[in-house]
């Protein structure tokens, strides 16, 4: 899970697994699996670095290339 800010101040948690897209217009809006949409006030780069430190943290960090990278084989 990763903290993130609601545009109204407001910290919650995010399962950063669920996460399909990051989009900055203007506000940065993440999109999740299933189709469900956050507005936060956190930057585009910082969400980013937030969620690569955390997959980092449970060892997923490389996971995701070396599945995209078999998957090109």
């Amino acid at each position: 899970m990763v903290q993130l800010t609601r545009l109204n101040g407001e910290l919650f948690l995010l399962n950063a697994i669920m996460i399909e897209q990051i989009q900055s217009h203007p506000d940065t809006t993440i999109t999740l699996m299933n189709g469900k949409k956050i507005v936060v006030k956190d930057s585009e780069s910082d969400v980013q670095q937030i969620v690569t430190d955390y997959y980092r943290k449970i060892g997923l960090n490389g996971w995701f290339k070396e599945v995209g990278d078999v998957n090109e084989r």
